[in-house]
């Protein structure tokens, strides 16, 4: 069963979000460190409607459990988490599936 990792970026007033950075370079580095620890798909997520409750979601889909927890846990963690403040000042709510 594939274990998923569902990012979101709470809408909070004044806080600052930049779309390019997050798909050209933030999500391409999340391929690039998680891949190889069984991320299999890794999509970006922005909400049309008028009054989101979100500014983004990412939804990170990894082999399994195992290779998702293995991955948020592990010596790439660190650079992929250091790169959130390049392009947000909004803290990110992570909740891990199973799909």
């Amino acid at each position: 069963m594939a274990g998923i990792l569902l990012v979101s970026y709470p809408a909070t007033e004044g806080a600052s979000f930049d779309h390019d950075y997050y798909t050209g370079t933030h999500m391409p580095l999340v391929k690039e460190k998680w891949g190889p620890l069984g991320l299999t798909d890794a999509v970006a997520l922005f909400p049309d409607d008028d009054a989101p409750t979100a500014v983004a979601v990412a939804v990170l889909t990894f082999t399994d459990g195992a290779a998702r927890d293995a991955a948020i846990s592990g010596s790439t963690a660190a650079t992929v988490f250091g790169d959130v403040a390049n392009f947000t000042t909004i803290s990110p709510a992570a909740q891990r599936l199973t799909g």
